[in-house]
């Protein structure tokens, strides 16, 4: 058969599909569309149908790439979003090419340690297949049994689609479970168990990032059928900082769209995440993108982190004090409280540091609060936003010793005393000229010696030191505060994820 026109009731099945078959596979039918119409002769005929069926799902595995592997059965929620559905074969139809729905989710996963495990099993490639199965094939039936799709990339990177945030999020726990062996999905119809030799693997951890439900954010399928679009690219920077908060355990960034639609879907039908109160949205402020702002969550799937619900609300607290640009004394003392309220919910640690600080031979929780409580003092009682900020610093020289602190605050809390330092030497550079000025009722018995230790650098700082806490130097609140309103646009930041 050289045409669709020699078609007669004596032509086989197989010698249509034949024909069809070489069609798409010669580039000539890559849409159901045109499939239809080269077969419009035969259609009339019932017999042909499910040939034109057959050649349907060549059209899909050949064409159709990430999703050539979606069914109306299989992922039928995906199915309604993706596929134009033709009114004469409804198992079938063409595939969109831009997607700007709300009802599409992508999730970006990165498995830690990949890289070292192919190293050490370069001797024994039987593992590297093993794992590579458990990629293509384990990853891809659990996506299927979550009604998603998944598609490797890269090596170690997997890309989830899903046309709920309910089917992504629980999509990407069940990965996680498979490769941590951890049961945080329990849903009897998604199987995480690794079975046959996939058991022999390690314990692997997942860095992920989830993005969608919003139509101004859409989705290309390229000519080629490879994703494309904002939503990619931003779930990928998601899983980057996600890599960044933890780059040795498990972590799940979202955005705060996918959240909100998480808990919109089971308001009324909960799925086994919201009944076993299996994950807590942990709000992270706002990640600047290629000039885009993503309010952004935490996912907590961990149990031993459940901890960070208590100090939710203060984070919240930061969060609004940062957006108002509330510098004098709102950012100060929320962050105090932040950090006092996060050690206060940690579990208890001991950290021994190589010299003491401020006095503390043993960091405990307990000696955080207490500097959190003098810097506190200094800032807002005292007026002594030179201890203050001193004082910051050693917070942040004791926290970077406690492995299981929470990232997200330490890298706030290193922004905001840097914005502070900034402040204080613009501070401290009116608070000499006033020295300079009151010299003599400064200093009063001590002025002579005031005037010989400006020749000795040391001894002139440190009587400086000194003397800008003296009762002498006048409406210190006052310089302070105006020199915030001064600089207010160049203390406003968010975190960005990118790249540089």
């Amino acid at each position: 058969m050289q045409d669709v026109s020699e078609y007669s009731d004596n032509t086989s099945n197989y010698e249509l599909f034949t024909f069809f078959c070489e069609q798409i596979i010669g580039g000539k039918i890559s849409t159901f569309s045109s499939l239809k119409r080269m077969a419009a002769p035969v259609i009339v005929n019932k017999k042909s149908h499910s040939v034109i069926m057959q050649a349907f799902e060549l059209l899909k595995k050949t064409n159709w790439g990430f999703f050539s592997g979606i069914s109306p059965r299989s992922h039928a929620k995906l199915w309604k979003e993706l596929v134009i559905p033709d009114k004469n074969f409804p198992d079938a139809g063409d595939l969109k090419r831009t997607l700007q729905i709300s009802n599409i989710y992508i999730a970006m996963l990165d498995i830690h340690g990949y890289t070292k495990f192919c190293m050490d099993s370069r001797k024994n490639l039987s593992m590297m297949h093993i794992l590579d199965r458990a990629i293509e094939f384990e990853i891809s039936k659990i996506c299927t049994a979550c009604g998603a799709v998944s598609q490797r990339e890269r090596g170690d990177e997997v890309v989830v689609v899903a046309a709920s945030a309910t089917d992504i999020i629980t999509a990407s726990l069940g990965i996680i479970d498979y490769f941590s062996k951890t049961n945080v999905v329990r849903d009897p119809l998604v199987s995480t168990e690794r079975s046959a030799d996939a058991s022999a693997l390690p314990v692997f951890k997942i860095s992920a990032g989830i993005t969608g439900g919003n139509t101004t954010s859409p989705l290309i399928i390229t000519e080629k059928s490879t994703l494309s679009g904002f939503l990619l690219n931003s779930a990928a920077r998601l899983q980057m900082r996600a890599n960044e908060l933890s780059p040795q355990e498990s972590r799940i960034m979202v955005a705060r769209q996918v959240q909100m639609q998480f808990l919109k879907e089971n308001a009324q039908s909960q799925c086994s995440l919201v009944k076993n109160n299996a994950v807590y949205f942990f709000y992270t402020g706002h990640i600047e993108f290629k000039g885009v702002m993503i309010p952004a969550c935490e996912m907590i799937f961990n149990e031993e982190e459940r901890y960070k619900e208590e100090y939710s609300d203060d984070m919240i607290s930061l969060f609004e004090a940062i957006r108002e640009n509330a510098w004098e004394q709102r950012i100060f003392t929320d962050l105090i409280k932040l950090i006092t309220r996060t050690v206060m919910a940690m579990p208890h640690f001991l950290v021994t540091p190589a010299e003491p600080l401020e006095g503390i031979t043993v960091i405990t929780n307990k000696s955080i609060v207490d500097l959190g409580k003098r810097a506190k003092l200094a800032y807002a009682a005292n007026d002594d936003y030179d201890y203050a900020v001193t004082l910051l610093h050693k917070i942040i020289e004791i926290i970077t010793m406690i492995p299981s602190f929470d990232r997200l605050i330490l890298d706030y809390l290193q922004i905001i005393s840097a914005r502070y330092t900034g402040l204080l030497n613009a501070y401290n550079e009116n608070v000499d000229r006033q020295i300079e000025s009151n010299a003599v009722m400064v200093f009063q018995e001590n002025y002579n010696a005031w005037e010989t230790a400006k020749k000795g650098v040391q001894m002139f700082e440190k009587l400086r030191e000194t003397a800008r806490k003296s009762e002498s130097i006048t409406r210190k609140k006052t310089l302070w505060y105006n020199l915030i309103k001064q600089k207010r646009n160049e203390l406003a930041f968010t975190l960005y994820a990118g790249k540089e």
